[in-house]
């Protein structure tokens, strides 16, 4: 057996008020919430459904939002234990070299080096494969880093480096590994000048606004607000820094803000050729401005209206990892209702068939696991939702 988590952020939010000294009145007015409301949360009978929930917590808490979720998780499976085994080689290489300290000259032809930079793209981030990720980064970097050294291969190699510092990044921020997805768009930043244009500057700009700590919203929204408003670069960079800001706003509780973003994002996607763009991979396009809708509805407590604006995304054209990102909020968008919880369900294992490594590394997803479990342990029709539950290891079976 493992250990119970049904807790989940509930359960650790009551520990660290406890080792704080807080009593649950002064706890919940530093957090803008009533105490009933914090006690249900304690209690698992709430879920944290929401980013601003969390982090008001955190900050009244005075810790980090990954401090509350319990990242890394200890999950079920080998590929989950491998993703997690995998990432000090990771670290190593992100905190141990940059531009200019790896010799030049390839340990392995560059036709190699590239194959593996394109299974990286097109295979392994799509379909969200944590494990490889961590096995592959880490070589591929430092090959990177020399090629870069080479003029044969000086600008490709560059170029490949950001999706592999951009792929290093969101591995650690769905794994939770605190400080690693900023120093990786630091990473990125330093290739971008090293490639002398705009556009990459640009992009190296809209990931580290991107990938600010949840702590931060307000200079998480400054930062993409400056991308957005970049003349001199790509539509898809433009309109994904529309939907960070917009994400960022629906997190401070500005509606307005958010779909005024929300607005400009869909204007960008309009003008692009095709649905999805295949620009580095960005999923930017019509489609993917679809799915943040949905997210950010769920951010805004739009209840209904989620279901409403999700019935209407056919999220098919953008990568596996992306589509579960859909199937995730939807889901949890439906089990809000009780007349809808076993369609929640189905629609969570719809993302786990998709991307199970990330639909299990999901704290949103897994509180809404734990708590409906809470709820229907005395139902004999549970059986697909404890078995969720145990591959994410939320809570014990039987």
């Amino acid at each position: 057996m493992y250990e119970d988590d049904s807790g989940g952020i509930g359960r650790r939010v009551r520990e660290i008020r406890n080792r704080r000294g807080l009593t649950l009145t002064e706890a919940a007015e530093l957090a803008g919430m009533t105490p009933a409301y914090l006690s249900m949360i304690e209690r698992g009978l709430r879920p944290v459904t929401k980013r601003s929930v969390l982090e008001n917590l955190a900050r009244a808490l005075r810790v980090s939002p990954v401090e509350l979720t319990g990242k890394p998780y200890a999950l079920s499976g080998a590929p989950s234990t491998e993703a997690r085994t995998g990432m000090p080689a990771v670290e190593d290489v992100l905190t141990g070299w940059q531009i200019g300290e790896v010799p030049g000259g390839l340990s392995r032809p560059w036709d190699e080096i590239r194959a593996d930079v394109k299974r990286l793209n097109l295979v392994l981030r799509p379909k969200a494969e944590y494990a490889e990720q961590a096995s592959l980064l880490p070589a591929l970097i430092r090959d990177l880093l020399a090629a870069s050294a080479t003029a044969d291969h000086r600008e490709d190699a560059l170029v490949g480096l950001m999706s592999a510092y951009k792929a290093a990044a969101y591995l650690a921020h769905d794994l939770g590994i605190a400080g690693l997805p900023v120093l990786a768009a630091e990473r990125m930043r330093r290739v971008a000048e090293e490639l002398e244009d705009p556009v990459w500057l640009s992009y190296a700009a809209y990931q580290r606004a991107q990938l600010l700590s949840g702590a931060n919203r307000a200079r998480q929204y400054e930062l993409a607000v400056q991308v957005a408003d970049a003349v001199d670069t790509r539509a898809e960079i433009r309109g994904l820094a529309h939907l960070t800001a917009s994400l960022a706003s629906a997190a401070l509780g500005n509606n307005e803000s958010a779909q005024e973003h929300l607005a400009e994002a869909a204007r960008f996607a309009d003008v692009l050729d095709e649905d999805v763009s295949p620009w580095m991979q960005t999923n930017f396009g019509r489609t993917n401005v679809g799915i943040w809708k949905v997210s950010i509805g769920l951010e805004l407590d739009q209840g209904g209206r989620v279901t409403e604006i999700a019935r209407g995304v056919n999220p098919a054209g953008v990568s596996a990892s992306r589509q579960a990102t859909f199937w995730i909020d939807y889901g949890r968008s439906l089990l809000g209702e009780r007349g809808t919880q076993g369609r929640g369900v189905e629609a969570l294992l719809v993302a786990e068939r998709l991307a199970p490594q990330k639909v299990r590394t999901d704290v949103f997803a897994r509180e809404a696991v734990s708590n409906l479990l809470v709820k229907a342990r005395r139902d004999a029709g549970g059986r697909e939702l404890r078995g969720l539950a145990h591959r994410m290891r939320v809570a014990p079976i039987g």
